[in-house]
């Protein structure tokens, strides 16, 4: 959930004009055709990657394009600047960035909470941490100091994005001193450059060695582990600031510069499509990869005329590009309030109209942004467009005035209340935290006096549970089954006694599959001829701990598997996985909770993953059509499902 850089405006001068309060600022003439474009299509990849993971999986490396786009052209800025008038105004370069960043940002914050306020109050869950990083760009610090995972589709967080706006921010702050340090102390320009791709190559270093497959926000957040655009985009500005301007003065280079476009092209495409955000590889070198593949398209847009930059010098790619900022900053709350709003599940038109609802007010709300406050603070200073205000204020009459700032007043006391009244867990933590002690107290209620032995190596997880006395493929009843399973089946936990009385559930949030085989094991003579697995929601398909479960279960039992689903780009993936684990065992059919869903609403509590109490009954029916459809396939009798009503 990554903001754009806020670099420039429309056309990506190299800066504004400052106003005179400002100081002295680098030539707004000297624009850089085509890098509007490389924004523009930055932002969309980012924009379909939340809309829908599952439309362009790898679309979150458009926030590495963007750190690239920001540094090469705060660098640019640096040294024209310093080469322009012999030295850097920091006071004024400080001054130009919060203009651009700070009335926009004031704009959707107070918006977004209200708005959440009237669809989903779950959605304001650790709001005012959120609001105190998005005013201090902070976001990317407290959300690791909370724990919070970027990568949870279970947990969405209303200012998310905002984590990047805080790394952009603080490498606003620093690297301007860095970099006069660096001018001052070092003399060659090429070593500069070699100094600039040495701090990218080391944060590139220290985000593959701190990374924790499991819970990668921590290296994803954080500035010193993520700054490898930014520091790639400053090296390329540094070495377009060498009298060879980047070894483009060459001949190998005029045969080479169209392949090298090609291949970068191709490469970042080829990214944006296949990149999963839960694979190591994407940390370990990926967004690397992706970074010095805009670097490359950046030094090829902005070297000289061509048919690239022509393209992405097209009028609505300069559009799209001169108001990114905003929309980067609207979209994402946008999707979650109209999700809730509109609460279609994928899988049909609905849903893809819901979708496009969604970026129709992303733009309509970016675009007014962009026209009435982001430029008028931007050309006038935050004193002169408040002046101007005023002014128009007052020339509509008084009473036109009046409700203007009754208006505003009332959204500024409004939002303070919704801060101090937001809810400090979802209804989702509430359901579940209460489901998982009542499942808690059952298996204590049950447990036998003398447990079963767990196992003491991987090889005693492997050995079947004895088979029943009675093998039987009849339709079971809730005495018979036992279950086991994440967050999902402590969800449906009601849902599921109700639709097999005195089922035996074993179920805690965040489970993975490689539990799954000692949880089997560990019911030994008592496990019944009936067994419904549910896991994957967290941690995705792990196939071999799958397989050594059904081996432990053995081939005597009927055994249900239960699709995953989310809007994430590996839920396509996982399941196709699991197809593929369970075929050609006779004993194992799945339950496809995923196609169940499809076009569905309101089926899904407010994160988009666990069921409603409506939803949890359709997650029953479909464990209960599933373990009809195994016993009809084994004993060639056909099974008549009662009708269960609603409670």
């Amino acid at each position: 959930m990554e903001s754009l850089g806020p670099e420039g405006g429309g056309g990506v001068t190299t800066e504004p004009r400052p106003s005179p309060a400002a100081g002295p600022g680098p030539n707004p003439s000297r624009r850089l055709p085509g890098l509007d474009g490389l924004r523009a299509l930055a932002v969309l990849a980012v924009i379909a990657f939340h809309l829908d993971p599952r439309w362009l999986p790898g679309g979150f490396l458009g926030v590495d394009v963007f750190f690239v786009i920001s540094g090469f052209l705060i660098t640019t800025l640096l040294l024209r600047e310093r080469a322009d008038t012999g030295r850097v105004d920091l006071r004024a370069f400080w001054t130009r960035r919060a203009r651009r960043l700070v009335p926009a940002l004031l704009l959707v914050v107070p918006s977004a909470v209200l708005l959440a306020r009237l669809t989903e109050s779950d959605l304001l869950v650790g709001i005012g941490r959120q609001v105190l990083g998005a005013l201090t760009f902070t976001s990317n610090w407290l959300e690791v100091g909370a724990g919070t995972d970027y990568f949870a589709s279970t947990s969405p967080t209303l200012l998310a994005n905002l984590w990047s706006l805080a790394v952009e921010e603080q490498f606003y702050l620093l690297w301007p001193l860095a970099l006069l340090a660096l001018l001052r102390m070092v003399r060659r320009p090429e070593a500069r450059a070699g100094a600039a791709l040495g701090l990218a190559l080391a944060s590139s270093l220290l985000m593959a060695l701190r990374l924790d497959p499991d819970h990668p926000t921590r290296v994803y957040y954080g500035t010193d582990t993520h700054a490898t655009g930014l520091m790639v985009g400053a090296a390329l500005a540094l070495a377009l600031a060498t009298p060879h301007r980047a070894w483009t003065r060459t001949a190998r280079w005029e045969r080479h510069r169209r392949t090298v476009g090609a291949l970068a092209l191709v490469t970042l495409g080829t990214l944006l499509v296949l990149a999963d955000e839960r694979s190591p590889v994407t940390f370990r070198g990926g967004i690397l990869l992706a970074s010095l593949a805009t670097a490359a398209l950046v030094l090829v847009v902005v070297e000289r005329p061509g048919r690239l930059r022509a393209l992405l010098d097209l009028p609505a790619a300069r559009w799209v590009g001169a108001r990114s900022y905003g929309l980067y900053l609207w979209h994402w709350p946008v999707v979650l309030v109209v999700g809730q709003d509109l609460p279609v599940t994928p899988g049909g038109l609905d849903y893809v109209l819901t979708r496009g609802w969604a970026l129709v007010v992303t733009v309509a709300a970016a675009d007014l942004s962009y026209r009435f406050v982001e430029t008028p603070v931007r050309r006038l200073g935050f004193g002169g467009a408040l002046a101007a205000g005023a002014r128009r204020l007052r020339s509509a009459g008084t009473r036109r005035a009046r409700v203007a700032v009754a208006v505003l007043a009332t959204v500024s006391v409004a939002t303070a209340i919704v801060l101090v009244t937001a809810p400090e867990r979802t209804a989702t933590e509430e359901l579940i935290e209460a489901n998982e002690a009542a499942l808690a107290r059952a298996a204590a209620a049950t447990a036998p006096a003398t447990p079963t032995t767990s196992p003491t190596s991987s090889a005693a997880a492997t050995e079947p549970a004895t088979t029943p006395a009675k093998v039987s493929w009849a339709m079971p009843a809730g005495t018979e089954i036992d279950a086991f399973g994440d967050s999902m089946l402590v969800g449906a936990k009601q849902a599921m006694e109700y639709y097999f009385p005195k089922i035996r559930m074993d179920a805690r949030s965040n489970r993975r599959w490689s539990e799954a085989p000692n949880l089997v094991k560990k019911r030994g003579d008592g496990l019944r001829r009936a067994v419904v697995l549910a896991f994957g929601t967290n941690f995705g398909t792990d196939a071999a701990a799958i397989r050594r479960t059904l081996d432990v279960v053995g081939p005597d039992r009927m055994v249900v598997v239960i699709t995953v689903h989310g809007r994430y780009a590996r839920a396509e993936t996982d399941n196709e996985a699991l197809r593929q684990v369970v075929k050609g065992r006779a004993n194992v059919v799945l339950a496809d909770w995923d196609s169940a869903l499809a076009d569905t609403s309101g089926m899904l509590q407010s994160d988009g993953i666990h069921p409603s109490i409506k939803g949890a009954h359709l997650y029953s029916a479909t464990v209960r059509g599933a373990l009809a459809t195994l016993s009809e396939q084994r004993t060639g009798k056909p099974v008549r499902l009662a009708p269960i009503p609603l409670p």
